[in-house]
């Protein structure tokens, strides 16, 4: 049995029952939704920035992108590209160059994709896929009836690995990208690049601060002859190209990144094939060649010299090679090699790449963080083999034969939300700029190969002002 309860001493009163402690209140309905929306982006919450997770999965998708336009006008001639190639701007005395001007605008530069992460035993399985709206314009009976433009594939990969050691396979910018001058302009710079192909390519961490990149690419021979340049998808007289591939091209880089700036030496080797069996070009045959290729460069961070440089960069890039072609697809896009095929006397099918080489130098200056300017020039030139001269005075072949290429721009852009972060610029989601592009070529053989009543030169002069908004 239990014990009896001891008896109270005299005289002491007994001690007031303990109330027990007052419930919390209940959140009001707004906290409760509030408190919902909190939990519910916390689980949502993505392992990528500005991401979020699929439900019931590990993979964490972002949506990016940006929505750009373009408005831009020839000073001394009509082009319609909106991304010129200064190896094909339109000679002097051309149709071209006797109208007085023309101006466009335009939006089908603009940009979306999509990122996913999702976890792996072998590290981070990223993926991307992107596309801008740059592909053709439709028609109805040969003429464009409005702006529509078609999306065009830009990459499309996926990516295992970390830090240390990483594996791409599909569609991505080429390792011999290299891009190194802020333009507005969608035209590749001359000496700069803007491949994407297919590859397979393997990045690793060298040291501290040193990444190196090899990569299989997709093959693709591009060269010239009598009858105009050709690619592995142009036809010849209705029929195949000769033009072919058999060889993956193989490209590398080794870059180094620190407080001083970044550095970055390429290298590529290619095959180049002609094969005429099977198409219309005469002699019959077939001949190989082989083109590589290596380029110095990088950017300087002027604070490093001197404190009153503030965020300025200088940049420069070098290069040398030969069969270099379409890696760099404003200067040698269709001259990795050329052909006497087509040329009286030709009794076998010759490809001879072509020795080609320049550099690049420019400057980025910050006015405040919110305003810089770009400014840059660019000169290459191709030692094309002497057989060229005997291509058909205005004839395809020796129209697009240039020697000399030059091309300078200076631009001033506002980044009304850019931000300043230990010396370093963030340009934020807007820009806003004008700009002044200067595109000049000069042919192998000059007058004398360029069509009746032309120069043997072309000049281009363009001015456009963008608008970016980034998402």
């Amino acid at each position: 049995p239990a014990p009896p309860p001891a008896a109270r001493p005299p005289g002491l009163a007994a001690a007031p029952p303990v109330a027990p402690p007052a419930a919390a209140p209940a959140p009001t309905p707004e906290e409760q939704r509030a408190i919902t929306r909190a939990q519910v982006d916390e689980a949502l919450r993505g392992s990528m920035p500005n991401s979020w997770r699929i439900p019931g999965t590990d993979t964490s998708v972002r949506l990016y992108g940006f929505v750009k336009a373009n408005l831009f006008g020839d000073l001394d001639m009509v082009n319609r590209s909106d991304a010129p190639s200064v190896q094909g701007i339109p000679l002097s005395g051309s149709a071209a160059t006797q109208q007085s001007g023309d101006t466009q605008f335009s939006a089908r530069r603009s940009r979306i994709g999509f990122d996913t992460q999702t976890p792996t035993g072998w590290g981070p399985l990223n993926s991307r896929i992107e596309f801008d709206f740059a592909g053709d314009q439709p028609s109805a009976s040969g003429a464009a009836t409005s702006s529509g433009y078609m999306p065009r594939l830009r990459q499309a990969y996926v990516e295992v690995g970390g830090d240390v050691f990483r594996v791409l396979v599909g569609q991505a910018n080429s390792v011999w990208n290299d891009g190194l001058v802020e333009t507005l302009t969608d035209a590749t710079f001359l000496n700069a690049s803007a491949v994407r192909q297919a590859q397979v390519r393997a990045t690793g961490r060298l040291a501290p601060g040193v990444t190196g990149m090899v990569s299989l690419e997709a093959p693709y021979t591009d060269y010239t002859s009598n009858a105009g340049v050709f690619y592995p998808d142009s036809s010849l007289d209705g029929g195949a190209s000769p033009a072919t591939g058999t060889f993956p091209d193989l490209v590398g880089k080794v870059s180094w990144r620190g407080e001083t700036g970044d550095v970055s030496l390429r290298g590529l080797l290619r095959q180049l094939r002609i094969d005429t069996d099977g198409t219309a070009a005469t002699p019959k045959g077939s001949s190989d060649g082989f083109g590589y290729g290596f380029a110095l460069g990088g950017n300087l961070n002027m604070a490093r010299l001197w404190t009153g440089f503030g965020a300025d960069q200088l940049f420069a890039m070098a290069y040398y090679g030969e069969g270099i072609g379409r890696y760099f697809d404003s200067a040698t896009s269709g001259q990795s090699a050329y052909s006497r095929i087509g040329l009286p006397g030709a009794t076998d099918v010759s490809l001879t790449p072509v020795p080609t080489y320049g550099a690049t130098i420019g400057y980025r200056h910050y006015w405040v963080p919110s305003v810089r300017t770009n400014m840059a020039y660019s000169y290459a030139r191709l030692d094309n083999p002497a057989f060229v001269s005997e291509f058909s005075a205005g004839g395809a072949g020796a129209v697009a034969a240039n020697r000399e290429m030059q091309m300078g721009v200076v631009n001033l852009i506002w980044s009304p939300f850019a931000t300043e972060r230990d010396g370093r610029i963030g340009n934020g989601w807007l820009d806003v700029g004008v700009e002044y592009i200067y595109f000049r070529r000069d042919l192998e053989g000059g007058a004398t190969a360029a069509p009746t009543g032309q120069g043997g030169y072309g000049i281009e002069q363009r001015v456009q002002a963008s608008a970016i908004a980034r998402f």
